[in-house]
């Protein structure tokens, strides 16, 4: 028995956000204190750490909803399935449908509901609900979709992650310049099938002095209405622990998968910052005193920007269709997926192919 993904799709925003876009925000420091240097200067250390040099929004009248019921279709007809043979549909979201213009969330019904009419699907039995898990909240619903197929409660899920992070960023802070807006779906099968699929899984929460490394708070301009809330972020500190507990559990996982480093093709890992991301991937290598290969790590951030939930399907589905330079996957390859974000939560997965 496996757990196989049989299908992938995304969708991927249209508006381009280049970062010429914020060189007249205000930006100011967290005590509302205007920063010495210039926008330009801000605007060029910025790319220089994150590796974003633009980002892409959804445009006004579309949702985060709206945007999984596009990547799902896309996944089911990828997959060739019928989605009344659906028995989870599992969305993955921090901040449910805002509108444009519109800071307050909405998330009632669930988006996993909204995505379910929103396919037509009638099935009673097809369970839709929504989880919250931060920036790893795609990858922990492909956790769970596993735990319900080896549990014998379902054969076909749906998994998606949805976002539109720009619609929670405050203006005035550098850090919105990291987020964007998008989706991604994936179906997981049961199958009966050898050596193929979830080999392994690692998840972790750690919520002590680590839960509010990113969180929801007032923005930097104190002339703003304190009942507004927005995405804030204490990047040292999330980069710090990103780069503990990251390689870590990606080891844990692929020891535990019984694959050795040397029959890992391809590192996926939530697209939060191009030089965080690096890192994490030499460091992880380094545990095996091992250099990392070229182009074992792809990455759409630079162009993309952070979507949350939304990077890894997006990224499997730009990498599974060919439409990265340097960038496939043959049959037999073992790749491993890795995140983190908000809780702090970090796992990882290794799918073979």
């Amino acid at each position: 028995m496996a757990e196989v993904i049989t299908g992938v799709g995304s969708y991927i925003p249209q508006t381009k956000i280049e970062n010429s876009h914020f060189l007249e925000h205000q930006f100011l420091n967290e005590d509302g204190s205007a920063i010495d240097n210039s926008n330009d200067d801000i605007i060029k250390k910025f790319h220089a750490i994150t590796g974003i040099g633009e980002r892409l929004y959804a445009k006004e009248g579309i949702t985060a909803s709206h945007m999984a019921s596009i990547a799902a279709q896309k996944a089911i007809e990828d997959a060739r399935i019928d989605p009344e043979t659906l028995d989870y549909i599992i969305v993955a979201h921090n901040f449910g449908d805002i509108k444009a213009k519109n800071t307050q969330g909405d998330t009632v019904p669930s988006l996993a509901a909204r995505v379910k009419f929103q396919l037509k699907i009638e099935n009673p039995n097809c369970v839709g609900y929504d989880l919250l898990f931060g920036c790893p909240g795609w990858l922990e619903g492909v956790i769970h979709a596993r735990a319900f197929i080896k549990s014998g409660m379902a054969k076909r899920i749906l998994v998606v992650g949805t976002e539109t992070l720009s619609r929670v960023v405050d203006d005035h802070d550098r850090d919105s310049m990291i987020f964007s807006d998008g989706a991604g779906a994936a179906i997981i099968e049961y199958k009966e099938v050898e050596d193929q699929g979830i080999i392994s899984n690692k998840s972790a929460t750690y919520a002590l002095a680590e839960s509010n490394f990113i969180n929801f708070d007032e923005s930097f301009n104190k002339g703003n209405s304190l009942a507004t809330k927005y995405i804030k972020m204490k990047g040292r500190k999330v980069y710090n622990f990103a780069l503990t507990k990251v390689p870590a559990a990606m080891k844990a996982c692929l020891d535990e998968s019984g694959y050795s480093i040397k029959d890992v093709k391809k590192l996926f890992i939530h697209q939060a910052n191009e030089k965080m991301d690096q890192a994490i991937c030499d460091r992880f290598y380094q545990l095996f005193d091992v250099p990392a290969p070229a182009h074992v790590m792809p990455m759409t951030i630079q162009k993309l920007g952070n979507s949350s939930v939304a990077t890894l399907p997006t990224l499997l589905d730009l990498v599974t269709k060919k439409k990265m330079e340097n960038q496939e996957i043959q049959k037999g390859d073992v790749v491993i997926f890795a995140s983190v974000g908000a809780g702090m939560n970090i796992n990882a997965l290794v799918y073979k192919f």
